[in-house]
C-alpha cells in the first residue's frame, strides 16, 4: 500500500503558491496551505478540492513564533511525517522608495516575513521533515536576491532596486545553502527558486508570466530524487547566478 506524500506550501492561498499547491496536488501530494487568514486560506481549499485535489488549511503566520509552533504541533497530531516545504510566504514594502530613504521598520517587517519567517518555519517543521524519506525544502526566492543578476545590465532583475525585498531574498538564498548544508547527511536537499517575471499581487500583477507557470520551477525542486541538487539557486531555465 502506498502512503500519501504531504506537502506544506506557507503563504499559499493566492498567487505562485496557490499553483505550486494545485500543481503538487495533481501529482498526488495532500497540500496543506498555509494561510494567516482563515476566509482566503478556506477559499484557496475549495478551489483545489474542485479540481479533485486533496487540501486543508494550516492556519500560519510566518512573522509570528507562537503561530509557527502552534501549526507545527498540530500538523504533528494529524500527519506521520512531511514531505516536502515549500516556504513561499513573502512581501514588499517601499518598492518605490530610494534606498537611501527607506524606513527600518519597512526593512525590518520585510526581513521578518521574508527571512526570519523561512527560517522560524523550517525550524518549527524540522521533526515532521526529518521523518519522510528524502523530504524537500524550497525556498522560494527571486532573481532579484541575485547579485549576478541585478548588477548585469543585460538582466531584466538590473533596474529594479528594492533594498528591503532584494537584501531579503539575498539572504534567503545563504539560508538555503546554510540548511543544504546540515541536512545534507539526512537525505532532505534544499534549494532556492527563481521564479521568474511573474504577475501576482507583489508586483500589481505586472510579471511576464502566470502564476502556474511562476511554480514550475518549484514543483520541479520539490520533487527531485534523492540524487538531485541541493544548496543550489534553480530558475525554470536551469541554475542561477548567486
Amino acid at each position: 500500500m502506498s502512503i500519501q506524500p504531504t506537502a506544506l506550501i506557507t503563504g499559499a492561498n493566492k498567487g505562485i503558491g496557490l499553483s505550486i499547491a494545485k500543481g503538487l496536488g495533481k501529482l498526488g501530494y495532500e497540500v496543506w496551505i498555509g494561510s494567516r487568514d482563515a476566509d482566503r486560506g478556506r477559499l484557496a481549499v475549495e478551489e483545489l478540492e474542485a479540481v479533485g485535489i486533496d487540501a486543508r488549511v494550516l492556519m500560519l503566520d510566518v512573522s509570528d513564533l507562537s503561530s509557527v509552533k502552534a501549526a507545527a504541533a498540530f500538523l504533528q497530531r494529524q500527519i506521520g511525517a512531511l514531505d516536502v516545504l515549500v516556504n513561499n510566504a513573502g512581501i514588499v514594502l517601499g518598492s518605490s522608495t530610494p534606498p537611501s530613504e527607506q524606513p527600518m521598520d519597512e526593512l525590518k517587517a520585510v526581513y521578518e516575513v521574508n527571512v526570519f519567517g523561512a527560517i522560524r518555519v523550517t525550524q518549527a517543521f524540522l521533526r515532521l521533515l526529518k521523518r519522510a524519506p528524502n523530504a524537500r525544502i524550497v525556498m522560494m526566492s527571486s532573481g532579484l536576491g541575485s547579485l549576478g543578476l541585478v548588477t548585469n545590465p543585460e538582466s531584466i532583475y538590473s533596474t529594479a532596486n528594492l533594498l528591503a525585498y532584494n537584501s531579503s531574498k539575498t539572504a534567503l538564498n545563504a539560508v538555503a545553502v546554510a540548511f543544504a548544508k546540515e541536512l545534507e547527511p539526512l537525505g532532505i536537499r534544499v534549494n532556492a527558486v527563481e521564479p521568474g517575471s511573474v504577475a501576482t499581487d507583489l508586483n500589481g500583477n505586472k510579471g511576464a508570466l502566470t502564476p502556474d507557470e511562476g511554480a514550475i520551477s518549484a514543483i520541479m525542486l520539490a520533487t527531485i530524487g534523492p540524487d538531485g541538487p541541493t544548496g543550489k539557486f534553480f530558475g525554470v531555465d536551469g541554475p542561477q547566478p548567486w
